[in-house]
């Protein structure tokens, strides 16, 4: 039986992209480059700085420039890591009620602990997080199960009774190798496609239908 529900943050959780874009945008600037719309940002907002590089100035990480963008990039997004950024519409309410039912909760996402511990203090959850695991947390990242792992062993639960939710074919995957259901959520950014064939146990269109796969009373643990 699902006792903990694990998120990922970009594009699940949280609504990231708008200061992930405005954070590349501003290294555009000083490039002497146009600003991108959102729209352009969206598919690759879960991809990290390697995503967004590549969106925002066609740079790999064999190029030449990588790095010195990479810095630059960061730098601007660590001071201003949630100015825009919001919970998903539906997502404070589904926290809510997961806490009424005494279900544990917490995040597990490959975005460095650097942004990722003020993201979640700024967004109000730090208390609330029954675990927060982030990209520098284990040795190896999404897909590898190793987060998800650590994850359900500081909780406390078995990794068969927690439910993963991600936006990103890589979340599907690093539950499966863990051994835990997993739920794709088709509002978030969707980089890895369509969700429906990536072998996840369901596909969500708003995050109170996470509600569908949990147990309805309170947990007894």
């Amino acid at each position: 039986m699902i006792q903990a529900v694990l998120f990922d943050l970009d594009g699940t959780l949280a609504h990231t992209a708008p200061d992930l874009g405005l954070a590349l945008n501003r290294l555009r600037g000083e490039e002497g480059l146009a600003p991108l719309p959102l729209g352009a940002i969206l598919p690759v907002a879960s991809s990290g700085a390697r995503g967004l590089l590549d969106v925002g100035f066609g740079v790999t990480p064999e190029d030449p420039r990588f790095a010195e963008l990479r810095d630059r990039f960061l730098d601007h997004y660590a001071r201003a890591v949630c100015v825009a950024t919001r919970l998903f519409e539906g997502m404070p309410e589904l926290l809510d009620e997961l806490e009424r039912r005494s279900l544990k909760w917490g995040i597990v996402t490959n975005k460095s602990m650097r942004f990722t511990e003020p993201l979640v203090a700024a967004l109000g959850l730090a208390a609330r997080a029954a675990c927060v695991v982030g990209g520098d947390t284990t040795p190896k990242l999404k897909p590898a199960p190793d987060p998800l792992l650590f994850a359900a062993r500081a909780i406390g639960i078995a990794p068969r009774d927690c439910l993963y939710v991600g936006d990103d074919m890589r979340d599907v995957q690093a539950a499966r190798a863990a051994g835990m259901p997993v739920i794709a959520a088709g509002y978030g950014y969707l980089s890895g496609g369509d969700p429906h064939t990536w072998g996840a146990d369901g596909v969500i269109a708003h995050p109170s239908e996470t509600l569908n796969f949990v147990p309805d009373t309170p947990s007894m643990g």
